[in-house]
Protein backbone atom coordinates (compact mmCIF):
# COMPACT_ATOMS: atom_id res chain seq x y z
CA UNK A 1 0.00 0.00 0.00
CA UNK A 2 1.44 3.33 -1.06
CA UNK A 3 2.15 5.98 1.56
CA UNK A 4 1.73 9.66 0.74
CA UNK A 5 3.43 12.59 2.44
CA UNK A 6 2.40 16.17 1.73
CA UNK A 7 4.54 19.24 2.15
CA UNK A 8 4.57 22.89 1.14
CA UNK A 9 1.67 24.30 3.10
CA UNK A 10 1.93 27.55 4.97
CA UNK A 11 0.58 31.02 5.55
CA UNK A 12 0.34 33.41 2.61
CA UNK A 13 -1.43 36.65 1.82
CA UNK A 14 -4.29 36.81 -0.62
CA UNK A 15 -2.97 36.87 -4.15
CA UNK A 16 0.10 34.88 -3.23
CA UNK A 17 1.22 31.44 -4.33
CA UNK A 18 2.13 28.12 -2.79
CA UNK A 19 3.30 24.85 -4.27
CA UNK A 20 2.24 21.67 -2.53
CA UNK A 21 4.08 18.42 -3.04
CA UNK A 22 2.94 14.87 -2.43
CA UNK A 23 5.70 12.29 -2.34
CA UNK A 24 4.73 8.65 -2.66
CA UNK A 25 6.60 5.75 -1.10
CA UNK A 26 6.60 3.83 -4.35
CA UNK A 27 6.33 4.38 -8.07
CA UNK A 28 3.26 6.36 -9.11
CA UNK A 29 3.56 5.57 -12.81
CA UNK A 30 0.81 2.97 -12.70
CA UNK A 31 -1.43 4.50 -10.05
CA UNK A 32 -4.78 5.06 -11.74
CA UNK A 33 -5.45 8.47 -10.31
CA UNK A 34 -3.93 10.87 -7.81
CA UNK A 35 -5.01 14.24 -6.63
CA UNK A 36 -5.58 16.84 -4.00
CA UNK A 37 -8.56 17.34 -1.74
CA UNK A 38 -9.13 19.99 0.87
CA UNK A 39 -11.20 20.35 4.00
CA UNK A 40 -11.99 23.59 5.75
CA UNK A 41 -13.23 23.60 9.35
CA UNK A 42 -16.82 22.40 9.56
CA UNK A 43 -16.99 21.55 5.88
CA UNK A 44 -16.78 18.49 3.64
CA UNK A 45 -13.55 17.25 2.19
CA UNK A 46 -13.82 18.22 -1.47
CA UNK A 47 -11.85 17.45 -4.58
CA UNK A 48 -9.50 20.19 -5.71
CA UNK A 49 -7.65 18.57 -8.60
CA UNK A 50 -6.93 15.10 -9.91
CA UNK A 51 -4.60 13.62 -12.49
CA UNK A 52 -4.73 10.16 -14.04
CA UNK A 53 -1.87 7.92 -15.06
CA UNK A 54 -2.53 9.08 -18.61
CA UNK A 55 -2.20 12.71 -17.60
CA UNK A 56 -5.85 13.71 -17.72
CA UNK A 57 -6.58 16.46 -15.21
CA UNK A 58 -9.73 17.63 -13.53
CA UNK A 59 -10.27 20.69 -11.35
CA UNK A 60 -12.91 22.00 -9.05
CA UNK A 61 -14.63 25.00 -10.59
CA UNK A 62 -13.44 27.19 -7.75
CA UNK A 63 -9.77 26.65 -8.61
CA UNK A 64 -9.82 26.44 -12.40
CA UNK A 65 -7.36 28.85 -13.91
CA UNK A 66 -5.57 29.34 -10.60
CA UNK A 67 -4.31 25.87 -9.61
CA UNK A 68 -2.31 23.41 -11.68
CA UNK A 69 -1.76 19.76 -10.83
CA UNK A 70 1.21 17.90 -12.24
CA UNK A 71 3.06 14.66 -11.75
CA UNK A 72 6.69 13.68 -11.91
CA UNK A 73 6.83 9.91 -12.18
CA UNK A 74 10.61 9.84 -11.89
CA UNK A 75 10.37 11.52 -8.48
CA UNK A 76 7.18 9.74 -7.38
CA UNK A 77 5.66 13.14 -6.77
CA UNK A 78 2.41 14.91 -7.51
CA UNK A 79 2.38 18.67 -7.10
CA UNK A 80 -0.24 21.37 -6.87
CA UNK A 81 0.78 24.86 -7.91
CA UNK A 82 -1.62 27.32 -6.33
CA UNK A 83 -1.67 30.88 -7.63
CA UNK A 84 -3.88 33.86 -6.89
CA UNK A 85 -4.78 32.39 -3.54
CA UNK A 86 -7.89 33.58 -1.77
CA UNK A 87 -8.95 33.38 1.87
CA UNK A 88 -11.58 30.87 0.76
CA UNK A 89 -8.75 28.51 -0.18
CA UNK A 90 -7.81 28.14 3.48
CA UNK A 91 -8.04 24.47 4.38
CA UNK A 92 -6.08 21.34 5.12
CA UNK A 93 -4.98 19.91 1.80
CA UNK A 94 -4.74 16.14 1.43
CA UNK A 95 -3.04 14.08 -1.22
CA UNK A 96 -4.99 11.05 -2.44
CA UNK A 97 -4.42 8.09 -4.70
CA UNK A 98 -6.44 5.16 -5.97
CA UNK A 99 -5.21 1.99 -7.60
CA UNK A 100 -7.17 -1.18 -8.20
CA UNK A 101 -9.92 -0.04 -5.86
CA UNK A 102 -7.54 0.85 -3.03
CA UNK A 103 -7.56 4.44 -1.86
CA UNK A 104 -4.90 6.14 0.23
CA UNK A 105 -4.83 9.50 1.97
CA UNK A 106 -1.84 11.56 3.02
CA UNK A 107 -1.65 13.22 6.42
CA UNK A 108 -2.57 16.67 5.15
CA UNK A 109 -0.85 20.03 5.07
CA UNK A 110 -2.35 23.30 6.27
CA UNK A 111 -2.81 26.17 3.84
CA UNK A 112 -3.88 29.49 5.33
CA UNK A 113 -4.57 32.53 3.17
CA UNK A 114 -4.89 35.83 4.96
CA UNK A 115 -6.91 38.76 3.69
Amino acid sequence: QVQLVESGGGLVQAGGSLRLSCKASRSIANINSMGWYRQAPGKQRDMVATITSAGRTNYADSVKGRFTISRDNAKNTVSLQMNSLRPEDTAVYYCWSIQGGFGTWGQGTQVTVSS
